[in-house]
């Protein structure tokens, strides 16, 4: 048999359509991603989005900007997060998570390690980890403490650049092994997101999917889509 990711054997593609998601996971829930640019009017749509419909988390994530100016960025809706009751993620940077007392952090694979995320961060802010289509770096993202994993990106997207394109099956394998939650992400829209949700997503992490229209219709499909 060829081997693959690290040593492991290929998943068998017909065990996505065995799997049957496990009643005791609690049911799969949205995760917003922070679009680029979040200045101007963002933050009165930030609110709008949190209004329409249950939200787990809600990452920030901004590129290309010094900490000071990401901290005043943050704050406005970090306080938008915590009057809805969504945990507010930082994007990339263990730094600001702490200076803003941040729910959580969300690392990709340059970031750091999960374990030094936690020494810096306590016991309590939910450490994420992108594990691209691997499952050796999910296993390992476990290892090291992370409270969830990433994977991803399930379909085209323009948010950011991809080169890894896992199957659902990976959702289903790792939700058939592990506690640990995991998280789809990349081009996720209320049309293509049913397969990700039945293989096993705890979260399906999404941007452009809201933020590039309607954000209220969009939260809304999202959730009506995930509580069938």
């Amino acid at each position: 048999m060829e081997l693959e990711d690290d040593g492991l054997p290929p998943l068998d593609p017909n065990f996505a359509e065995q799997f049957r998601r496990d009643d005791r996971r609690p049911p799969c829930q949205l995760y917003l991603v922070s679009p680029l640019d979040v200045t101007g009017g963002f933050a009165d749509r930030l609110r709008s989005a949190l209004d329409a419909g249950p939200v787990a988390a809600f990452q920030f994530r901004v590129k290309d900007v010094d900490q000071h100016e990401a901290a005043r960025l943050a704050e406005p809706l970090q306080r938008i997060c915590a009057d809805a009751d969504v945990a507010f993620i930082v994007n990339d940077s263990v730094g600001l998570a702490k200076r803003l007392g941040a729910d959580g952090v969300h690392l990709g694979q340059d970031d750091g390690d999960a374990r030094d995320a936690r020494a810096a961060l306590g016991p309590t802010t939910q450490i994420g980890v992108t594990c691209h289509a691997s499952r050796h770096l999910a296993m390992e993202a476990g290892e090291a403490g992370a409270d969830y994993v990433a994977f991803g990106a399930f379909y085209p997207t323009t948010t950011k650049a991809t080169e890894h394109r896992p199957e659902p099956v990976l959702l289903s394998w790792w939700s058939a092994l592990f506690e640990i939650p995991c998280v789809a992400i990349g081009g996720i829209t209320p049309d293509n997101a049913a397969p990700l949700i039945a293989a096993g997503a705890d979260f399906l992490a999404v941007s452009n999917g809201v933020w590039g229209g309607d954000e209220v219709a969009a939260v809304r499909a999202f959730n009506a889509l995930m509580a069938r």
